[in-house]
């Protein structure tokens, strides 16, 4: 071996012996016999470093893994024998191997048993067994080969394949795996099972590490073997056994919770339950208070969950197959472990509690299919809420300020409890919103006074009710009087309590939550609008002292005011006054902290918008709020963008450029309250919009930041197209004009779609501008597309795919919008470059959405120009190339029908097939019957079929013709 090479396997290492390390491994894959020279080095233990051990496992895995059938028996042979000496070996060594050897030689036994073990090593487990006996150390490589060869038989987390022939190969190894097993089952599972019981009756008290082990083993095995070899008297008495003793009862429960999870008779199941039951609780398993060992008491609760949902299932299969007596004694089965359930529900750690939802759950859906609750079922109902409720509950750990691993698995937990509590809603609504109300009204009538996360909470559950007492579009205050009052009566109290002073973020967040939630309220009491819109606006909301309260709240103050448009008349200017600070565009220079970030500044700007647009005052007052709101940018704009022009400093550039793009993002935001250009009139705005994009577009012809500038300017013409309509059309001639120059592939992908919306617009409207711009346009596109760019660059060739995908579009847009002049105006040689990128996206490029595009804009041309008086040649170019292109594009290997846009693109196909045929009649069929068809050495019968099929009036006759 090359021993220099071999230095760079240390972590330690510098990068460069690393990376000859690195090249020397993939140098000893590819040789023929450098495996051997591994295979003797472990063999006779030549080398005392742990790397490379594990180098020479890695390598000889490689060999088993992907070269195994290019060696010769004798080879073969060698390898199975270097196995059985290193295993030896590990007998004898005065200490054992790294965990991390140990686990890679495991994998290469277990590579090699699914290769040997069905030809020529159905003795493996023997031979293993009759090395390690019941040595230690054997038995613990013993253990991990048995775990190695579970992994490569059952674990689908392995990823055996790579993506492309992923399926296939699954289904192969679903084939050998099934084959494995059964023989393991007919040949050596009963001896394996028996080594089990072997090893752990002989180290369950002085070796409990091994004794964990070979129960993962059992656990492991358990779900594809014949149970009946471990669920019998020796080995559940000695797994219960196990559930006393401190160091084994955790995996002895994991491995009962396989056993339980297995599969088998309904009645068997119950009763293999309840007997297990019987002796867990007769061993004071059931006390839960009197046990502090989370961790333990975590897996017992999954195993308590595993044997009630087995019950529940047993349940349902007997309930279905109409065995009423033993469906009976199964519900009494489970009946009888809701007390434990309910104890494990509330236990204090999440952990434990959420390991038994699952049994919740489901205990809940029988509960919903009774016809009538039992006073006891009645009081277990009522018994779950409450610790729902409990456990809702923030701790007092919670870092709500900077939330980490713990905080998301709480939320994570939270969600968890929230479908629990929607089941609860499904089986008795009633009880649900009355102890919901309970509990609000008790704990805000003393808010001030009590700690944050039962308030929290309170509120909380009012805001849960909405979703688990669900009704059509937020009427919670119309239709079941009851139901309406009890919510009518929480929201005013929440409203009129003050609660909304809570001086904690997570009250504040859910008052503003539930009050935004439940916004019908205020078309009932509107009385309560100004106190909740002052709590928006001052300190509680708005101008909060935390961030992510003033960020949030932003968003629910947006919604709570579109919502209610029709109350908010009274308060509009006293609104829009008080939030006029909160839009101030901070310039990078001033160096104040702004209490809204531009994100939430957008809001602000299409509240106030909304606000304005749908106010009942007159046009002109509209008119001049709106202009209020806007000149500020247009000002500020203005003095930032000579700043930016005389910027030397890159990141002062940047920082002027954001807070451009910011103020065009603002101006933007306000006319979403505009539907179309009828609103923009009735409201007299037109004149302000239009005077905004005279300030705008100038940063266009900026030659700093064009990335940023353009497409804040490009998204504001968007909006304009919708608000102004054919006003905008004196700018889009310059504007493209500086949009097209110096652009990169995404300039141009982002500036194609302001083009198609115009061109679908307007359409005969901007033909004259349209014919001015197209060739510059395709210029810039090809100029782009035509760019070198590195072999493995893939986001280069992601960015050129989606480009050529954008240009198909754009074309498509033109044909489609009856706007074919556009092109044919180009004269002779520009129209025929066009149409040959079309036919070559049609055929060459293995992107079907691409294809797809081109056959719609070719099946279109044909429509428009096919005919007996279309432009000279076009029949032509049908015949020569149109037509060859419907035939190519299928017949390539990248054209995958098993993709649904490949489907597409034939469908498409299919469709300018028929378009010819429709414009050129019998002349088609001739020269497919006589031409172009026997040119590609197709069978007569089979032409014949072919143009029967396109002759058929039906298109789907032909589209389907052409799929099969």
């Amino acid at each position: 071996m090359d021993e220099q090479a071999l230095l760079g396997l240390n972590p330690n290492a510098d990068a460069d012996f690393r990376q000859r390390a690195l090249a020397y491994f993939e140098q000893l894959k590819i040789s023929q016999d450098a495996w051997q020279v591994c295979a003797e080095a472990l063999a006779q233990s030549i080398y005392s470093d742990d790397h490379i051990k594990f180098f020479c496992f890695q390598v000889l895995e490689h060999q088993v893994k992907f070269k195994y059938s290019e060696l010769t028996e004798v080879q073969q042979q060698l390898i199975r024998e270097t196995l059985i000496t290193w295993l030896q070996a590990q007998m004898l060594n005065p200490q054992p191997e790294k965990t991390f050897i140990r686990n890679k030689a495991a994998q290469v036994f277990a590579l090699l048993f699914v290769t040997e073990y069905l030809t020529k090593w159905p003795k493996f487990f023997f031979d293993i067994l009759s090395v390690v006996d019941l040595n230690p150390r054997g038995v613990d490589m013993y253990l991990r080969i048995l775990m190695a060869v579970d992994a490569e038989l059952v674990d689908r987390d392995v990823v055996h394949t790579s993506e492309a022939s992923y399926y296939f190969a699954l289904t192969l190894e679903a084939r050998r795996n099934t084959l494995l097993k059964d023989t393991m089952r007919e040949q050596c599972i009963p001896s394996l099972v028996e080594s089990w019981y072997q090893i752990l009756q002989n180290y369950q008290y002085n070796n409990s590490e091994l004794t964990c082990q070979c129960l993962e083993v059992v656990g492991a095995y358990v779900s594809w073997i014949d149970l009946s070899l471990i669920a019998n008297e020796r080995f559940i008495n000695m797994l219960l056994g196990h559930m006393s003793v401190e160091v084994l009862r955790e995996e002895a429960c994991d491995c009962l919770f396989e056993i339980v999870n297995k599969g088998m008779d309904p009645i068997d199941k119950t009763k293999l339950v309840e007997s297990l039951c019987q002796v867990l609780q007769s061993a004071g398993l059931f006390s839960i208070d009197q046990e502090d060992d989370v961790d333990f008491l975590a897996r017992f609760s999954k195993l308590v969950n595993g044997m009630g949902q087995a019950l529940i299932a047993s349940w349902t299969k007997l309930i279905k197959n109409g065995d009423m007596k033993s469906a009976q004694d199964s519900l009494q089965a489970i009946e009888a472990k809701v007390a434990l359930m309910l104890q494990l529900l509330i236990h204090e750690d999440d952990d434990i509690s959420s390991n038994i939802i699952g049994f919740c759950y489901d205990y809940l859906h029988i509960l919903k299919q009774l016809s009538a609750l039992s006073d006891q079922q009645k009081a277990n109902v009522e018994a779950i809420m409450l610790a729902v409720m409990k456990k809702l509950t923030y701790d007092e750990e919670y870092n709500f300020e900077n939330e980490g691993e713990d905080e998301a698995m709480f939320v994570e937990y939270r969600k968890q409890l929230k479908l629990l509590l929607d089941r609860l809603a499904q089986v008795s609504p009633e009880l649900l919103l009355a102890s919901v109300r309970r509990v609000f009204n008790t704990t805000l009538q003393n808010w001030q006074t009590t700690r944050f996360m039962e308030v929290e909470v309170a509120i909380r559950l009012l805001y849960m009710l909405a979703e688990a007492l669900p009704v059509s579009h937020g009427a919670h205050f119309s239709g079941d009087v009851t139901k309406a009052t009890a919510l009518q009566d929480m929201m005013r109290t929440l409203v009129t309590s003050g609660v909304s002073a809570y001086q904690h973020t997570s009250v504040t967040l859910e008052f503003f939550e539930t009050v935004v939630r439940y916004e019908k309220f205020f078309a009932v009491e509107p009385q309560h609008i100004p106190a909740v819109l002052m709590a928006f606006l001052d300190h509680r909301g708005l101008r909060h002292t935390s961030p992510k309260v003033r960020s949030r709240t932003a968003y629910l103050f947006s919604r709570f005011v579109k919502s209610l448009n029709k109350q908010m008349n009274p308060f509009i200017e006293d609104v829009l006054n008080r939030i006029q600070d909160l839009m101030e565009l901070s310039p990078p220079e001033n160096g104040y902290q702004a209490l809204l970030s531009s994100d939430d500044q957008l809001f602000i700007y299409e509240t106030a918008g909304v606000l304005i647009v749908n106010s009942e005052y007159s046009a002109e007052r509209k008119q001049v709020l709106m202009r209020n709101l806007l000149t500020p940018l247009m000002e500020k704009f203005k003095v930032l963008l000579e700043k930016l022009v005389m910027a030397q400093d890159e990141d002062r550039q940047m920082a002027l450029a954001d807070c451009l793009n910011h103020a065009v993002g603002f101006a933007s935001r306000t006319s979403k309250a505009f539907s179309n250009k009828q609103t923009v009139k009735q409201c007299g705005c037109s004149e302000v919009y239009l005077d905004c994009l005279q300030t705008f577009l100038p940063a266009l012809s900026c030659p700093l930041q064009k990335e940023v500038l353009r497409s804040g300017v490009r998204t504001f013409l968007h909006r304009m197209i919708i608000c102004l309509e054919e006003e905008v059309l004196p700018f889009i001639p310059s504007a493209s004009e500086h949009m097209l120059k110096d652009c990169e592939a995404k300039d141009l992908q982002e500036f194609i779609p302001l083009i198609n919306q115009i061109t679908a617009k307007f359409k005969t409207q901007v033909s004259p501008f349209l014919q001015q711009m197209f060739m510059p346009l395709l210029h810039a596109i090809f100029e782009v597309l035509l760019l070198p760019a590195e072999e493995n660059d893939q986001s280069a060739a992601l960015e050129k795919q989606m480009l050529r995908r954008s240009y198909f579009a754009f074309l498509q847009t033109v044909t489609g919008s009856g706007m074919s002049e556009v092109i044919a105006n180009q004269g002779a040689e520009n129209v025929e470059r066009v149409l040959f990128t079309v036919i070559q996206g049609a055929v060459d490029y293995p992107d079907p959405i691409a294809q797809k595009t081109c056959f719609i804009i070719l099946s279109k041309l044909v429509e428009l120009w096919g005919g007996k008086d279309g432009p000279v040649g076009f029949a032509d170019f049908v015949y020569k190339h149109i037509v060859p292109a419907c035939f190519l594009a299928p017949l390539k290997q990248t054209f995958d029908l098993a993709d649904a846009q490949t489907v597409l693109a034939l469908s498409e196909c299919a469709v300018t097939l028929k378009t010819i045929h429709l414009k050129r009649g019998p002349e088609c069929i001739q020269y497919l019957q006589q031409e172009y068809l026997p040119s590609l050495q197709v069978a007569p019968e089979i032409i014949q079929e072919f143009c029967q099929a396109l002759q058929q009036p039906d298109a789907k006759v032909f589209k389907n013709y052409l799929k099969v």
